[in-house]
This record gives structure tokens, sequence and C-alpha cells, in this order.
């Protein structure tokens, strides 16, 4: 499969927002368990229990999302790690979530893709647009999980499903955009937009039957599928409003 390396298409300003969420999402996964920085959360199995009940916590838990009403943690976790006491309100977690990850290497695959084309799609949304349409998308994410899977409770965590969002909008909004791409062992070529992300998006409806994967592949889909709505709503906007402002002088 291709990792893309970056963006073919020059951006017309500083993306500070896509380097917020970058960072932001660093910092974040530094200071939780899931991460070995934090001395405080012990090592080994104690750091293990920690991680279960951060995520169990902090993740988006679909039988919370779709009741509204925190539920017990699971069964294996109190019988592995005990009694973990919190209070948790589901629809803050559907935000918090999207800052979780389970391990560097998930941190750093959402992050290469949120590089590579969130400073496209920020320089054509706008900071303050792209900033909401990202968070849109990961709920949209996230519910969209939950309400394909209403009595789960496992936890979903990562940006990933924000990030599908992005993709999808930047495919809209730069379909003849071209992706540095390089292809396993050494090979890096320029590919059309449309065949990096239109085979990204493939292999995620494919995935769909993999019961042993534990990727929210549902989550992807509908982050995708907003990021294609959204974009398309502004491209037929933007244009109008570009005049309007150009009338006025």
């Amino acid at each position: 499969m291709a990792l893309p390396l970056y963006d073919s298409q020059p951006a017309r300003r500083v993306p500070w927002v896509t380097y917020l969420l970058v960072a932001v999402n660093v910092v974040v996964f530094l200071f939780t368990p899931m991460a070995s920085f934090p001395s405080w959360y012990g090592s080994g199995k104690e750091r293990e229990c920690n991680a279960a009940r951060f995520a169990f916590e902090h993740g988006a838990v679909p039988k919370e999302l779709t009741t509204g009403r925190q539920q017990p943690m699971r069964g294996e976790i109190v019988q592995e790690c005990g009694v973990a006491e919190y209070r948790k309100t589901p629809w803050v977690s559907a935000f918090t979530s999207m800052f979780l990850h389970s391990g560097a290497l998930h941190l750093l695959g959402n992050l290469i893709a949120l590089f590579v084309v969130g400073m496209g799609v920020e320089d054509r949304l706008g900071r303050l647009r792209f900033l909401l349409c990202y968070l849109f998308f990961g709920l949209v994410a996230v519910y969209g999980f939950a309400y394909t899977s209403p009595d789960s409770t496992v936890p979903l965590i990562g940006a990933s499903g924000a990030i599908a969002g992005v993709l999808g909008a930047y495919l809209v909004l730069n379909p003849r955009g071209r992706i540095v791409s390089l292809v396993p062992p050494i090979i890096v070529v320029r590919l059309p937009v449309w065949v990096v992300l239109g085979y990204w998006f493939v292999l995620q409806w494919l995935s769909l039957g993999d019961e042993e994967s534990n990727v929210a592949y549902v989550a992807h889909i509908a982050g995708f599928i907003a990021g294609l709505a959204v974009a398309v709503v502004a491209r037929r906007t933007g244009p109008s409003r570009r005049a309007l402002a150009l009338s006025r002088g």
C-alpha cells in the first residue's frame, strides 16, 4: 500500500490549525498510559490496567453514546485490574476519544495522513471552518460507529474518523491534485489524489466484514462521507461568497 508523504499542491498560507491538531494529539498521547513517557502510570501489568481503564473512561463507548448513560466497566477489565471509580459524561467522550491513541504507530499513521492533506483542506476552507469541520467529521464518525454497534461496550479511540473526513473533503476540494507517496520498499511516485484516496476508501469498505480486526472501519467510512458532503457544500457556496466580497470592494 502506498504511504502518502506530502501534497504536491503548495498552501497559500501557514496551516496553523493543522499544526495545532498535530501538536495536541502528540502532547495528549505523551501524557496517557498508552505512551511510555509518564512514569506515574507504573509499568508492566499496572500500566496495561491503567491504559485499559483510561481508554474506557475517556474513549467513546457505543452503548453509552446510544443510551446517554455511563456503563459499568467491562467485566474482563474489572477481573484483571479491579474496580475503578469515575464519573463520565458520554457525549463528552465523543470529543475526547478523537485525541487518544492506542500506541505510537497508531498515532504516527494518523498524523501523517492529517499532515499531508490537512494543509490543503485548511487552505481552502479557512482556519476556523477547518477546525469546526474536523470536529464535526470526528463526531459523525464516532456516532456512526456507535449506532451501527449500539450494544458494544468496546471503547473507540483515535483521530482516524476525523481525519477520514479531511480525506473526503480533500478529494472534492482538490480533485486534480497529486500526492507524493512511498510505494514499499523505496519507490517514490506522484499519484493522482483519486487513486490514493479511492483505493483507501475501497479498502475500508472491503474490510467491513473482518470481525477479527480491532479497526473501526465504519467510523472511517462515516467520516469520509461526511467530508465529501461538507466539501461539496463548501464548493457550491464558495464562489458566490467570493463574488459578494468583491462586489463590496
